[in-house]
């Protein structure tokens, strides 16, 4: 599942020498001044139901929002958009918006972290002093990294796409609609991503498409994975291997794209368990899932984050290892759980206990899991609902086997999961579904 968390391009792809300050609350802002009780980094997914549900305890004025973007992507309709089963304008909405009315945002980038002083600077030359920080910035798309990738993606009617991304999603359904035989590929990178599960959902849904419109018998579908598996969850893994076989999907595993040659439609690919041995990979259609970080800004923090660039926090509170007024949420926190929506939406609650219990100067008593979910969609009507935690033993909700493909599944993360985002995540009320699962726990215990 995706992102869920803000979504974020590499620097060069950010506009930037210009802010807008809203108050969100009746009081006015002073532009020379801003201190807050709660600095929030970040409105995506994790930033946005984190604000909201700080700003409603702790009154008006006392939460600042640090979001450059004007829109708000619900990021994991981006696979489905790929397919052509949505459109990219039902993907987000404005971010003045979805930020809760209690809140004020600064429409700035964060530039400059300085915990030892409890301040960060910005992109608009300002200083906010806070209390506490909770840092929301989600991950960053390194496209860049890759040699020939950002041309290829700029080639008009090209054979490149890219889900992750609102500029290039488009050219994904483009891509599958304009290819007639040769070789499809799709790749996964050699880095941290999130929502795991979407550089293959989108091979499915390919697949499938490429059967409804007669042209699956000419056209070779091959997925050029960095990791040692299809899937980290055994559970899931071992019904995943099975479809692939049957539709005839080619697997290589350990597989890391590196470089793009747009001019000849080849992708060249290195072996990463033999260091020097490469591949050139003639296409007719490459959807690129990009190498990924955290931003620039937080990475070169070291004070914040670990080796990886990650904020440096405890996995189960949430809290940074050394600056106890400092918490992060989502993709960009180093808790090794799988970075997805459905996890931002299960620390929130954490999050936002412990960091109340830390503003009143009390211990933190509760605990991340590492919940994630990842609705695998393999088809145009069907998805297998994967749900694990930190140890990746299967956490599922439903009392049903969640390891095979239903439409229900489908149905869900295609037209409730954006209802739930929208309505009930983003103004702080969903708090993931472990609730949910209590409740339903009795028709599992009644099964075996």
């Amino acid at each position: 599942m995706i992102s869920y968390s803000s979504l974020r391009l590499s620097k060069s792809q950010i506009a930037r020498g210009w802010c807008v300050v809203r108050n969100l609350s009746a009081s006015q802002v002073h532009l020379d001044k801003h201190e807050c009780k709660v600095l929030v980094v970040g409105g995506g997914a994790g930033g946005c139901a984190m604000a909201a549900k700080l700003s409603s305890k702790l009154g008006s004025n006392k939460v600042i929002v640090l979001e450059p973007a004007d829109k708000h992507y619900y990021q994991p309709m981006f696979t489905l958009i790929g397919g052509g089963m949505k459109r990219l304008e039902q993907s987000y909405k404005l971010m003045a918006d979805v930020l809760p009315k209690k809140a004020k945002w600064l429409r700035e980038k964060a530039v400059e972290f300085d915990p030892d002083s409890n301040t960060v600077k910005t992109s608009g030359g300002n200083t906010i002093k806070y209390d506490m920080l909770l840092i929301a910035t989600g991950l960053q798309l390194n496209y860049n990294k890759i040699p020939g990738l950002v041309d290829a993606l700029s080639v008009p009617n090209g054979k490149v796409g890219s889900i992750y991304s609102p500029l290039y999603v488009d050219r994904v359904y483009d891509c599958l609609r304009n290819i007639n035989d040769g070789n499809a590929i799709f790749t996964f990178p050699s880095s941290p991503v999130k929502c795991p599960g979407a550089p293959q959902k989108i091979v499915y849904i390919s697949e499938h498409y490429f059967r409804k419109m007669g042209k699956r018998n000419n056209i070779n579908v091959t997925y050029n994975t960095a990791l040692p598996v299809l899937f980290g969850v055994k559970h899931y893994a071992d019904a995943l291997w099975p479809i692939v076989k049957q539709r005839n999907i080619t697997v290589n595993t350990r597989r890391n794209l590196i470089e793009v040659k747009a001019a000849q439609d080849i992708a060249i690919f290195e072996n990463l368990d033999k260091p020097g041995e490469r591949f050139e990979e003639k296409y007719s259609m490459l959807h690129v899932c990009p190498p990924m970080s955290a931003p620039d800004e937080l990475a070169k923090c070291t004070k914040l984050v670990n080796e990886a660039g990650f904020v440096d926090v405890d996995k189960s509170t949430m809290q940074h290892l050394k600056y106890k007024n400092v918490f992060a949420i989502g993709d960009c926190s180093a808790s090794p759980n799988s970075k997805t929506a459905a996890s931002a939406a299960a620390q929130s609650p954490v999050v936002y206990r412990n960091m109340i219990a830390a503003l009143k100067g009390k211990s933190l008593k509760s605990s991340y899991d590492g919940y994630a979910s990842c609705p695998l969609v393999t088809g145009y009507n069907t998805c297998i609902l994967a749900e694990f935690d930190y140890s990746l033993t299967p956490l599922e909700t439903f009392p049903v086997a969640q390891n095979k493909e239903r439409y229900s599944m489908f149905f869900m993360k295609k037209d409730l999961m954006p209802i739930l985002y929208w309505k009930m995540m983003l103004p702080g009320y969903w708090n993931g579904p472990a609730l949910m699962r209590n409740m339903l726990s009795i028709f599992k215990s009644k099964q075996k």
